[in-house]
């Protein structure tokens, strides 16, 4: 037997039903036997919605208005009724299974499922099994239209049924036709049989992806607004309704391996694929949800792996995974099962625990722990930010993909000692920033997110060439990312004054930009991390001069210069004397490292604001193109570590350590003698390189 159903929600119609996030408010179902060819009752029945508010369209098409809904029974009550109502024909016909039948599959996913998960009830197993009368009636008469552009009107008028609607109520005509409709695909010349019902998953399954795998981009989807505590179940849940592929949750991490608020959904085929595009700006608790097209390529590099051990680790299907982050790194296998206690079993012990390492075998103070059931990983989750040793622990729910992620990320970093390729090295500009009172700079506020240095001489126009060599100074968000915030040092402060009476306001690409005259200081203060507002500065975090372009002085070689950047400084000024720390022995030059395209007068990139403390992985080093690798072997080197271990590095320092607390820690310990320029102190961008807290380098 089928049961014919047709809803109605209190927004759009049509092609667009359940894209709104609307409510159902009307439920019409008839019970038809398929052998003998009749029919049960036909019964129609409102549904009070939370919202009675109808739009425009519903009200015209349903007849229908809020008074009316409001006497109605809520959702829950009307699918009561609806079950047993069936089971009353089925009875009378003689009949004891069923299977639903519905024109399309816009009622079952995008309306039922989502609001049923919504108001937290269950359906019955009925609504995980239908048959879409659109395509079960192409497959019956192929010549008809395709799947997409049939309507329960279209497919009438195509068997030469009537198509008045008028003559009955609305719900009621549609229910009709489409019995009509049945029986005609029933009849000798079709004798249609209903073979293969359209399946709705009852819940996610997880498993492992490996990159190795074709995955089709025309079922990948990127979700953006994300709660950051959410799991792969939560997006499962939002897309209720829709199947997802076997693991085909993507939870996207930032830089720092903490989720962004990003992920990306792989479903079985395009057209669940399609159907979730319209729930772009549907609801997760109280955040919308933004949902666009990817690639199979974003989601393999997310979520594919190629760790055996990870491998091995994710075979134990549908097991529920949680990440366990600040472990002392001294932890054990049995110290991690006593701390998680008997209440909440490890799936095969030590076998279902996972320790993140670096490549040489340090830990990271990650682990991945899988439990068989939800009650075991709730459990286990009540234990957030106990103690183990003497730190406290963090456990959040985690993915397939996430453990793919971490691990990728920290197997695929090569160790700090590793040396890089030939890179060019820049002598730095023989200026410092301006840090007096004199008002030769302009602020500009306001940037295009994707502007970059040549949107912004574009911007000064004529007033480029008043620009100091190197004073573009892009600003920086603790992110790492534009604030649309830059500084730019002039060559006066008459000319700083003509910039910002010419260029205020100008329009930037589709924004307009403010620009103000300010001076060093002002601009030193932001670019340290404070803030400059109508009341005034406010101090930066932090009093460790942030210098403009930042040198790294642990690496030095000598100086290649391009040709065109050597005509701009004196010959004294490219090679500058440096105190060593004996009178016979000639250090060379301390040397400032940028891309090859830094020969480029104005360049200027540099995070100012601090970053945030992440685990460290590894030094960027900047690959020099082939003709400057082959200049750079022709010239003679000073070897960059004169002995070995003759540089240390120190990580975890108070954020107010100085300099008489490093001498105090290595007293005892001999260190480059007589000569405090040993302790050299990392800039923000240094340290934002090394991606690690405030840090030291002792020689």
């Amino acid at each position: 037997s089928l049961v014919v159903l047709f809803g109605a929600t209190a927004g759009a119609y049509g092609a667009k039903l359940g894209s709104d996030e609307r409510e159902l408010i009307l439920l019409v179902w008839q019970v038809v036997d398929l052998h003998s060819k009749k029919v049960g009752t036909l019964h129609k029945s409102l549904v009070k919605a939370d919202n009675l508010d109808l739009s425009d369209q519903c009200r015209e098409i349903s007849g229908l208005t809020a008074e009316g809904l409001g006497k109605a029974e809520p959702l829950d009550r009307v699918l009561q009724q609806f079950s047993q109502l069936v089971s009353s024909d089925l009875k009378v016909l003689g009949r004891s299974s069923y299977t639903l039948c519905s024109d399309g599959q816009l009622l079952i996913r995008q309306v039922l499922h989502p609001e049923t998960s919504k108001k937290n009830f269950l359906l019955s197993d009925c609504f995980y099994s239908f048959y879409d009368l659109r395509k079960e009636f192409h497959t019956c008469y192929p010549s008809s239209a395709a799947v997409k552009d049939q309507t329960i009107k279209t497919m009438a008028e195509y068997l030469g049924l009537g198509t008045d609607e008028a003559e009955e109520d609305f719900g009621v005509w549609q229910v009709k036709t489409m019995v009509a409709i049945i029986f005609s695909m029933l009849s000798e010349g079709c004798n249609h049989i209903f073979t293969e019902p359209e399946t709705v998953k009852y819940k996610y399954e997880t498993g492992p992806c490996s990159k190795s795998e074709t995955v089709d981009s025309e079922t990948v989807i990127r979700a953006r607004g994300l709660p950051w505590q959410s799991s792969d179940q939560d997006i499962a849940r939002f897309f209720k309704g829709l199947n997802i592929a076997k693991g085909g949750v993507a939870l996207c991490l930032n830089s720092q391996g903490r989720r962004n608020g990003e992920a990306l959904v792989r479903f079985v085929n395009s057209e669940q694929r399609d159907l979730a595009l319209e729930r772009h700006k549907h609801h997760m608790g109280s955040r919308y949800i933004e949902v666009y097209k990817a690639t199979g390529e974003e989601f393999l590099k997310i979520a594919g792996g190629t760790s055996n051990e990870v491998a091995q680790f994710l075979s134990k299907e549908n097991q529920v995974i949680i990440r366990m982050r600040g472990l002392p790194f001294t932890a054990t296998q049995e110290d991690v099962l006593g701390f998680l206690g008997p209440e909440c079993p490890v799936t095969g012990g030590k076998e279902g625990l996972l320790f993140v390492k670096y490549p040489d075998g340090r830990p990271t103070g990650d682990a991945f722990v899988l439990f068989s059931c939800e009650e075991y990983a709730q459990n286990a989750l009540k234990k957030h930010k106990e103690i183990l040793g003497k730190r406290y622990i963090e456990l959040f729910r985690s993915t397939a993909a996430e453990v793919q992620q971490v691990l990728n990320r920290y197997m695929s970093t090569p160790l700090i000692p590793t040396l890089p390729t030939p890179i060019i090295p820049v002598i730095p500009p023989p200026y410092t920033i301006a840090t007096g009172s004199i008002r030769d700079c302009v602020r500009l506020r306001g940037l295009p997110y994707t502007a970059g240095i040549d949107d912004i001489l574009e911007f000064m126009g004529d007033a480029t060439g008043d620009i100091k060599p190197h004073g573009v100074h892009m600003v920086l968000n603790q992110q790492g990312r534009p604030s649309g915030d830059a500084f730019i040092q002039m060559k006066s402060a008459d000319k700083a004054f003509m910039v910002a009476q010419k260029c205020h306001k100008k329009m930037m690409k589709d924004r307009y930009v403010e620009v103000f005259q300010c001076s060093g200081e002002e601009m030193n203060f932001v670019l340290m991390g404070g803030t400059l507002n109508r009341s005034g500065l406010s101090p930066p975090p932090c009093k460790l001069p942030c210098l403009s372009p930042p040198a790294y002085a642990a690496f030095q070689t000598a100086a290649v210069i391009p040709a065109e950047a050597a005509a701009l400084y004196q010959p004294q000024a490219l090679l500058p004397t440096t105190r060593t720390p004996q009178a016979s022995a000639a250090a060379p030059p301390t040397v400032t490292y940028y891309p090859a395209q830094a020969a480029q007068l104005y360049m200027n990139y540099t995070a100012y604001y601090p970053s945030p403390p992440v685990s460290p992985t590894t030094v960027g080093y900047i690959a020099a193109p082939p003709g400057a690798v082959a200049a750079a072997a022709t010239a003679t080197h000073t070897p960059i570590l004169p002995q070995p271990g003759a540089l240390v590095r120190m990580q975890g320092l108070p954020y107010n350590t100085g300099m008489k607390e490093i001498l105090s820690f290595f007293q005892g310990y001999q260190y480059a003698p007589d000569d405090y320029n040993g302790l050299i102190q990392l800039s923000d961008q240094a340290r934002s390189v090394l991606q690690a807290p405030k840090e030291w380098v002792c020689l």
